[in-house]
């Protein structure tokens, strides 16, 4: 996700046009983006190891936030 202090322009754009389809009480919106990544085998090495994939390729962490996250 872009760091709160970076420009957001399609969420803004998102943000606008969420009143002109009626929903309402939306007070701001913020888009990012998601990577998928599936792995044979979930241990804190590899969650470290996916976890240097984001720093380093997956996100821009100059303006970026990230999380890594184990769905099943």
């Amino acid at each position: 996700m872009p760091k709160p202090e970076i420009l957001d322009p399609q969420g803004k754009a998102v943000l606008g046009a969420l009143p002109r389809l009626g929903f309402t009480g939306v007070s701001d919106v913020r888009q990012g983006k998601r990577f998928e990544i599936e792995i044979a085998e979930v241990n804190d090495a590899v969650l470290a190891e996916v976890r240097q994939m984001a720093e380093t390729l997956l996100s821009n962490p100059v303006i970026e936030n990230y999380t890594v996250s184990v769905e099943q």
